[in-house]
């Protein structure tokens, strides 16, 4: 399953990728935003998974030049472009190819927890989501938090507008996950978090994550 959706990613974004964040920036609201509230500890360590083409990776390192930056994807195209794009910026990242629903971060990363994690317009991505949001929460440290933003339902913005967008992103093998914040608040009750998960732009994007105590 792993490396069949590998070739699959590899396959939609092997061109798209030169490409990717221009165009991107234009609909994957609630990123900037994200990233500008994460705030690691000094020193602390930030891992994004389904880093892509390192675009974000390289604002938290442009934000928090302490931070020690980990990223992973599973598409090795992506990670081509992001490695020279963070070379480029001048950030440093230890970047690794893997499964989002299934990754050791001890052996790729050479440690097992994080201060920050967060997952950009990613979950809607990955078939088996929700096993990817609770690995993603095993990798928190005590203290540390989770942050996620992706595609909201458009509940708030016109229904043509809706599937009219949603017909579009099936294109790319995108799904906007409907039950992304009950899945969340179940999440931090079953790991003792504090969870929160809101609306944005009329709900365009949705906004959630967690925090351990």
């Amino acid at each position: 399953m792993a490396a069949g959706h590998g070739e699959l990613m590899d396959g939609v974004y092997r061109t798209q990728r030169h490409i990717y964040d221009l165009t991107r920036k234009y609909y994957l609201l609630g990123r900037d935003g994200l990233i500008a509230d994460l705030a690691p500890p000094p020193g602390g360590s930030v891992l994004e998974i389904g880093c892509g083409t390192g675009r974000n990776l390289i604002a938290v390192g442009k934000a928090w030049p302490e931070a020690q930056l980990f990223g992973i994807d599973i598409s090795e195209a992506m990670l081509e472009t992001a490695r020279a794009s963070m070379r480029k910026a001048r950030v440093g990242a230890t970047l690794a190819q893997g499964d989002a629903c299934d990754f050791d971060p001890q052996a790729l990363f050479g440690r097992a927890r994080f201060d920050r994690v967060f997952i950009s317009y990613a979950l809607s991505m990955i078939p088996d989501w929700q096993a990817a949001l609770v690995q993603a929460a095993s990798c928190v440290a005590p203290g540390g938090r989770l942050e996620v933003v992706d595609f909201g339902q458009q509940d708030r913005l016109p229904a043509l507008w809706r599937r009219a967008l949603f017909g579009w992103l099936a294109q790319f093998h995108v799904a906007p996950r409907a039950e992304l914040g009950p899945v969340i608040a179940g999440l931090a009750k079953d790991t003792g978090s504090a969870g929160h998960c809101r609306s944005l732009y009329r709900g365009y994007a949705i906004r959630g994550g967690l925090a351990r105590g």
